[in-house]
């Protein structure tokens, strides 16, 4: 039998980030973006951003850096509802510095509970972060 590992913990002001991200009344895209700091082992704060699109979101992310992307997405469903899930993507890019892309990996089910994610999408590149791509793994929730 095996033990849940912690990596990294999350820092306090991600905790209260999330929280009040969480809580958010506005009706547009919004993220939050999380990275590793190697030195504390601690998930931290990188960026935040309101009202953008994940085209615009995709070009603030570096290319070649593991990242954690909390999403509040604007889901327009085929029946014509429209909903607000919560999302964690955590981005792993090919060709990064395997112990830090193992410390992201092994972080992230940390995260996924301590942030009460019930929608998690993993990407191995920055090209796969597109609209379509949301919504293609949105779709698999249902």
């Amino acid at each position: 039998m095996s033990a849940a590992l912690t990596i990294c913990e999350m820092s306090e002001e991600v905790k209260a980030s999330l929280k009040k991200f969480r809580m958010r009344k506005e009706k547009n895209i919004a993220a939050i973006v999380l990275k590793i700091d190697k030195a504390s082992l601690q998930i931290i704060l990188d960026e935040e951003f309101d009202d953008i699109s994940i085209n615009d979101l995709q070009d603030e992310l570096p290319p070649h850096l593991p990242r954690y992307v909390c999403l509040s997405y604007v889901w327009k469903h085929d029946d014509g509802r429209v909903s607000f899930p919560l999302i964690l993507i955590f981005i792993s890019p090919q060709g990064c510095n395997p112990e830090l892309q193992m410390m992201y990996a092994g972080s992230k089910l940390q995260l996924v509970k301590d942030g009460d994610f019930t929608k998690v999408i993993e990407l191995r590149s920055l090209d796969e972060f597109s609209e379509e791509t949301v919504l293609d793994k949105l779709k698999l929730y249902k």
